[in-house]
């Protein structure tokens, strides 16, 4: 008799506890398993992937100098993330502007610190690398001629000045996030951040000795597509990853990003086989990329129709910024970071606002489905990334001139080639 009385005090004792329990945020091992993979492979598209892809495109004699500011940039940029960079992204808003300094160097962060369902430190390290290749991906406008103690200054600045503050407005919980802007894996952050960045730099510096009048071939074709292939690789990690769980929207991500890729590559080498007479391997890789950078914004959003239409139309776009526009307007992006990266994120993010499904994310709608406004967003966001993107660059190249007295290598250097006249070594042994 008395065994039941104590029996229902006992289950009224335990509801309050239970509810608590699910209100705890947890570990979740599968997700963080994932995003450790995720993390891995985005870190190996800087100092793998894009030091090949870019370097394969310099001149044999500005290989090594190419691999050493992407390498270099990837060592900075994971320094200055876990000191201050962390924290003005993702620390306590500040009027939607920027982070606090309450994460400074990690404060408060520790193994058992927790963000959504994996361990705070993962997505720390997830978050650094997009930094890393944020910043290295700029370098692609400015390869030949950039002093390397200059870019090293740069790089430290830039991520600190640009970069973090422009993360924290889209996913830190800043002004574009609070908009409602759509990016989901650095369309804004990534892509029209570092165009924009590149495209100053390259105007600024001024022109390659030569350009245009003499060929400046690729030093390795061969070893920009392998670098182009480790990108496509890498990128699964970067979109897919950005779901921060292992989940159908991860799952549809992983899918739409090989297919843009795909449909982008293959649509670059038809404009160019139809306008040059023939269809190059660095047209091929250089699509594949184009493709992927298009889905960046759009891969957690989008169905496979919207990738297809993303994917072809970054294939064209990109080949003709890269193939007609750059050569119209005679500015010098070196590697086409602009051409790529700017334009074709641009095009990513309008698309975002154009193909959004609810049916992938219930909370994103784009134009298609009976939500124009957000097209309207997409375009707001783009201003705000690209006007913020150069300003911040000239102010950042500005003090970095300060600092290093001149930004450009002088005339002998570029003439002989940074990987002699900077490190001593060379690439290739030409007699």
């Amino acid at each position: 008799m008395k065994l039941k009385p104590i029996l229902n005090s006992t289950i009224l004792s335990l509801i309050p506890l239970s509810a608590y329990a699910e209100d705890v945020p947890t570990i979740n091992s599968g997700n963080t398993a994932w995003i450790i993979v995720a993390t891995a492979l985005v870190m190996m598209m800087t100092p793998a992937g894009l030091a090949l892809f870019y370097g394969g495109m310099s001149r044999y004699k500005n290989l090594l100098n190419t691999f050493a500011m992407t390498f270099i940039a990837y060592c900075l940029a994971s320094v200055v993330w876990v000191m201050w960079g962390y924290s003005l992204s993702f620390g306590t808003d500040i009027k939607g502007v920027i982070g606090g300094l309450d994460k400074l160097f990690l404060s408060g962060v520790g193994i058992s610190s927790i963000s959504g369902s994996i361990p705070e430190l993962v997505f720390i390290m997830f978050q650094m690398t997009f930094a890393c290749i944020t910043v290295a991906l700029a370098l692609g406008s400015v390869v030949d001629r950039m002093k390397f103690s200059s870019w090293i200054v740069f790089t430290v600045l830039w991520i600190t000045v640009v970069y973090a503050p422009i993360c924290h407005w889209a996913w830190g919980g800043g002004w574009m996030f609070k908009m409602g802007a759509l990016d989901f894996a650095g369309g804004n952050v990534v892509h029209i951040n570092a165009g924009i960045a590149g495209l100053v730099l390259c105007l600024v510096l001024g022109k390659r000795q030569g350009f245009g009048k003499e060929a400046m071939f690729p030093s390795s074709v061969t070893l920009t597509a392998l670098g182009a292939g480790l990108l496509w690789f890498g990128w699964f990690g970067f979109n897919a990853g950005s779901a921060l769980a292992a989940d159908g929207i991860s799952a549809s991500a992983f899918m739409v990003t090989n297919t843009s890729a795909a449909m982008a590559a293959i649509a670059w080498m038809c404009a160019e086989w139809a306008r040059s007479g023939k269809p190059t391997v660095l047209g091929i890789a250089s699509g594949a990329v184009a493709g992927l950078v298009s889905i960046t914004p759009a891969s957690g959003f989008v169905t496979l129709g919207g990738s297809l239409v993303i994917g072809l139309v970054a294939g064209v776009l990109g080949y003709f910024s890269v193939g007609v526009l750059k050569h119209k307007v005679g500015y010098d992006d070196s590697l086409d970071a602009f051409g790529v990266h700017g334009i074709c994120g641009i095009w990513g993010a309008i698309a975002t606002g154009i193909f959004a499904c609810p049916d992938i994310t219930s909370t994103a709608s784009g134009l298609l489905y009976g939500n124009p406004k957000q097209v309207v967003i997409q375009l707001i966001s783009i201003v705000g990334t690209a006007a913020y993107s150069a300003v911040g660059t000239l102010i950042v190249i500005f003090i970095t001139k300060m600092i290093t007295k001149g930004i450009r290598v002088d005339k002998e250097s570029e003439v002989i080639g940074l990987d002699r006249a900077i490190h001593g070594e060379r690439a290739f042994e030409i007699d």
